[in-house]
């Protein structure tokens, strides 16, 4: 059987996408117009929060965020060695120092027992913030860390962008959304073309704090405004002050016309990327490969899924033999050799170390076929039958 190269996550365009873009083109306004409103108005409703912020993509997010949170020179913010480099480099960018907590070897989550044993070593008011990463799609219990952070006088940012869909049970067996700011101070998503919603490139900041919403506003857009109520002083209907040194991290409508027609498919994305997964489970559930943890109370958002196999490179050569093209996600940031500069080295996080040496991301998107999963599982069964 011979198939098209499948990769480990692909966009789907649909008609209604093409037509919904089409449309904003023949528009009055291509950026800074009414579509980037509705995008943010309907993705705020779709993760439950009270307020969202568009911008140029989940880099700029995350940025915006560390400014908000007034990270400076010498703060210093944990974030996790499991992730996009973005997740640490925006710390970086406002001058503040990187320390990272291992992950927990089940989830892949930062591990919660030792983020606390590593602020309880030390003075409260060491640390200034957390990075939290729901890696692969699986959330991370906020909950739990709202209330480790409250107790070191922490702040947190959400990097939910693997996770739009997901969520985890709190202690009030209430389901918290990912994103929806029930505990974490902001949240942040990316667009990508291998998310769960493509806009070619984007992401999105939710919150529940207004004071927080109007200044990632303010300086998403050079720390300019020309609202009336937060002018020092108005001239008239054209005056516009700058007000913070900001940037140009603004989403076109063009990206915010596809994000709203994208976000029409969403739950169904999820439920489809869930069955894929369930289906792989099944597959390998007697082999030697180990699949995803989900605990009873969480949903899965699958961005990603990332198996765990002892011959890692001999898989992934075989599948690019046969036109599959998975992926390795994440070499650990911490040894990344910007980071090493500062002291990091091999060793340090032997639990990251370890998922490194063996994870594999499959191919998971809400389109892959019954034949092409098919054909992904028998050229697994293959390989690891040899």
């Amino acid at each position: 059987m011979v198939m098209r190269p499948i990769s480990y996550g692909r966009q789907y365009i649909s008609q209604e996408d093409i037509d919904a873009v089409v449309e904003t083109l023949q528009s009055d306004f291509l950026t800074q117009g009414p579509k980037v409103k509705e995008f943010e108005e309907r993705f705020a409703e779709y993760v439950g929060s009270k307020y969202a912020i568009a911008v140029s993509n989940g880099t700029a997010a995350l940025h915006l965020c560390t400014m908000a949170m007034n990270v400076q020179k010498g703060d210093k913010v944990i974030t996790t060695p499991l992730t996009f480099a973005a997740s640490a480099n925006c710390i970086r960018y406002c001058d503040g120092e990187v320390d990272f907590v291992d992950i927990d070897p089940h989830t892949y989550l930062m591990d919660l027992d030792k983020l606390e044993e590593k602020l309880a070593s030390v003075p409260v008011g060491t640390y200034k913030g957390v990075i939290p990463v729901d890696f692969a799609g699986y959330p991370i219990n906020v909950e739990r860390l709202r209330s480790i952070a409250n107790k070191y006088k922490l702040w947190i940012i959400e990097d939910a962008c693997h996770a739009p869909g997901g969520y985890f049970e709190d202690s009030q067996k209430v389901q918290q959304k990912c994103g929806n700011g029930a505990y974490a101070d902001l949240h942040i998503f990316s667009f990508h073309p291998v998310k769960h919603i493509a806009t070619g490139e984007g992401g999105m900041i939710t919150t529940n704090n207004k004071e927080l919403y109007e200044k990632i506003c303010l300086l998403r857009t050079h720390g300019i405004t020309k609202d009336p109520e937060l002018l020092n002083e108005n001239h008239g209907g054209w005056y516009y002050e700058m007000q913070e040194l900001g940037y140009n991290y603004r989403l076109s409508d063009i990206q915010a016309a596809l994000g709203v027609s994208q976000l029409e498919r969403a739950n169904e994305g999820v439920r489809k990327r869930n069955e894929i997964a369930l289906k792989y489970n099944e597959a390998f559930k007697e082999s030697k490969i180990t699949t995803p943890f989900v605990h009873d109370n969480t949903l899965h958002a699958y961005h990603l899924y990332v198996i765990q196999i002892e011959d890692r490179k001999g898989l992934y050569n075989h599948l690019r033999e046969n036109n599959i093209f998975s992926q390795v996600l994440y070499s650990p940031v911490h040894l990344q050799p910007y980071y090493k500069k500062f002291g990091w080295k091999k060793g340090d996080l032997p639990v990251v170390e370890k998922y490194y040496e063996n994870c594999l991301a499959l191919p998971m998107f809400p389109t892959l076929s019954i034949d092409e999963q098919n054909y992904v599982i028998e050229k697994i069964k293959e390989f690891i039958d040899e």
